[in-house]
């Protein structure tokens, strides 16, 4: 198979790393290198945040009125449209996920940079009724500046397009660092971007390993913005390094997240949306419903049913649109959930199905999978129902009453998401009140839309993606005071 090569894209520009160093991603179905990505450095992060610096202090960009930014991303979510299948492949073979999956996922990316192409020109002030007489006052809502989005190799342009279309919006540049696991998808990308018209330095990328790119990025004293999604772990360090530059910085982090079914509820439908909430993205998400709340009167049923059902699940190829569980994105996350399942094990949790490697036929040779893996008369406090994952491993929790599932569900140190299933509509309105979590659904899983904010309480992150809310998080705030030519007086005293 011919290896592909990628450029970095700098400036308007595709150019070579400064290292003169590339390095290989693996297909994770057959485990066979397909690409070699640009190893940045430093210096690439340099030479990128002050091309996105440029951009947003002089030229073309700065001179944009917010109409004719809108304009450029509704043609870039055009082109995206266009192309949607070729980089949906691109993704497929990156990070394994299905075609099925990444084929939704980039039909639907569009309409974000259509979203925030359309509010982009209805960012606006306010006239403010003073309590002092003699002044006109208003305020000015105005971008930050060079944003620095860091992205993660679960779904990695529709990550991308949460951050960086309300971020064009506001009038920011970017400079982007996708995983070093999925680099490829971002690297093409970036093509639409000139196609579509935006000038020079607006979007750059630099890929490469995060201790070489990460720290260079955040650190850097002409980025204002950090926007990041990926590991709890990760968040905390970038924070902290935000944090002593006095920079912003927004968080979308892990999830324990209980998907909690009631007595009342419709079986048949709970029982797929556990499945889709575990199970569809190879447990590869941060929303999973890792954590099955059942409720004691229901729950032998219940687990029949899921087993049934979760038993007759289809693994293989993820570009053929028929599997329905492909393999893990790379190797150190494909041990990490073999560990976790070997941990369950050891803590006494029941296993009820999978709990290996798959060495099915249709998996074959070269590929990271992982059985579906299901485990039963899990206790909260087991490290299965209280870490991330990150993979096809389902706990299973008994709970006896509406007080126990939300002392059970909010007993972790996450809160990115969680579910209720039930036909008892008041049941369902106080549990979305008392549930400790960025989103609650009611009777489905997974649900997301570009109009409706997204993001974590606990330790799941800070700010919101998405919605009109997503646009704020790369804007500042300035008040104008005007003398209408009535206000004199003590020049030493405060007017």
């Amino acid at each position: 198979m011919q290896v592909k090569r990628y450029q970095l894209k700098i400036g308007g520009k595709s150019v070579d790393p400064a290292s003169g160093d590339w390095f290989q991603t693996q297909n994770p179905f057959t485990g066979e290198a397909w690409a070699e990505i640009p190893r940045g450095t430093s210096a690439d992060v340099d030479i990128a945040v002050n091309a996105a610096h440029d951009a947003f202090i002089s030229g073309p960009w700065h001179e944009m009125t917010a109409s004719q930014r809108g304009l450029l991303l509704h043609r870039l979510g055009d082109l995206i449209a266009r192309d949607a299948r070729k980089l949906a492949e691109t993704e497929v073979r990156d990070n394994g996920k299905l075609i099925a999956e990444m084929q939704g996922q980039l039909n639907y990316l569009p309409q974000w940079f259509y979203y925030y192409g359309g509010l982009a020109d209805k960012i606006h002030g306010a006239t403010l009724p003073l309590d002092k007489k003699g002044y006109f006052c208003f305020t000015r809502h105005e971008p930050l500046g060079v944003v620095a989005a860091i992205t993660p190799w679960n779904s990695p342009l529709m990550l991308l397009g949460w951050k960086v279309a309300p971020a064009l919006a506001a009038g920011c540049t970017v400079v982007i660092k996708p995983s070093e696991f999925t680099s490829a998808s971002t690297l093409e990308l970036a093509d639409l971007f000139d196609e579509a018209g935006f000038p020079p330095g607006v979007f750059n990328v630099v890929t490469g390993y995060g201790k070489d790119v990460g720290p260079a990025l955040v650190e850097h004293p002409l980025v204002q913005k950090i926007t990041f999604t990926g590991s709890d772990q990760t968040g905390r360090v970038i924070n902290e390094q935000a944090a002593r530059h006095l920079k912003h910085s927004s968080l979308e982090l892990g999830g324990k997240s209980p998907n909690i079914v009631f007595e009342s509820a419709d079986l048949e439908q709970a029982v797929f949306g556990a499945i889709s909430g575990i199970f569809a993205a190879t447990g590869q998400t941060c929303i999973a419903g890792s954590r099955l709340l059942l409720q004691d009167s229901i729950y032998d049923e219940f687990v029949e049913k899921l087993l049934a059902l979760a038993a007759t699940a289809r693994m293989g190829d993820p570009m053929d649109p028929d599997t329905q569980v492909g393999p893990v994105t790379t190797p150190p996350q494909y041990q990490k959930v073999l560990q976790y399942i070997d941990i369950a094990k050891q803590e006494g949790a029941r296993l009820l199905l999978g709990g290996k490697p798959a060495d099915r036929p249709e998996c074959g040779s070269g590929g990271w999978f992982v059985e579906p893996t299901i485990f039963g008369d899990v206790d909260n406090s087991m490290r299965i129902a209280q870490e991330e994952v990150f993979g096809p491993v389902l706990s299973i929790i008994r709970f006896k009453d509406e007080a126990d599932a939300v002392q059970i569900a909010n007993d972790v140190r996450f809160g990115l998401a969680a579910a209720v299933w039930t036909s008892d509509m008041a049941q369902a309105l106080r549990m979305t009140e008392k549930l400790r979590a960025g989103t609650v659904w009611v009777n489905t899983y997974r649900a997301v839309s570009f109009m409706a904010p997204f993001g974590g309480y606990k330790d799941s992150g800070l700010g919101r993606e998405n919605g009109m809310d997503a646009i704020k998080e790369f804007l500042q705030t300035k008040s104008v005071w005007l003398n209408s030519g009535a206000v004199s007086g003590n020049p030493f005293v405060m007017r």
